[in-house]
């Protein structure tokens, strides 16, 4: 598969995925406190099941992609501290790897029913903030040297 259409699947899947993760921080949140809390836990359940039938999907596609690209970098992560763009790359494949920690933690939790709105408040937030990270690198490690 060549690069160009290795770096579209990628972006693509990673709109996706950060505009969910973005959708459930930003408007859920926000709009929690006007809900009753019947109603927002029916929201979240529905949320969750349907992210759960296409987010498997979104995630296999954001890192196989993600795996193939760095593949092609393999030379220059051999030498971590190289390089301003060899950091940041580092970096980026330490939080996504985070990032996919968090998304198996909550599938996990949601599988054996015990996904609390701690958790699912707590889990989302912090992938939110390594998300904005990863966003940053991603266009940063190209420019800042």
């Amino acid at each position: 598969m060549n690069h160009l259409t290795l770096l579209l699947l990628h972006l693509f899947a990673a709109f996706i995925f950060v505009g969910t993760v973005f959708f459930e921080v930003l408007m859920l949140e926000g709009i929690r406190q006007r809900v009753p809390r019947e109603s927002m836990r029916s929201v979240e359940v529905a949320i969750g099941q349907r992210a759960r039938k296409f987010m498997p999907f979104v995630i296999i596609v954001l890192y196989g992609a993600g795996i193939t690209m760095a593949w092609q970098y393999r030379a220059v992560l051999a030498s971590p501290f190289s390089s301003t763009f060899t950091i940041m790359l580092w970096l980026k494949i330490v939080l996504a790897l985070s990032v996919l920690v968090h998304f198996v933690t909550a599938i996990r939790l949601s599988a054996t029913h015990r996904l609390t709105a701690k958790h699912f408040k707590y889990i989302h937030l912090s992938v939110f903030l390594h998300m904005l990270v990863i966003v940053f690198l991603a266009k940063a490690m190209f420019y800042l040297h």
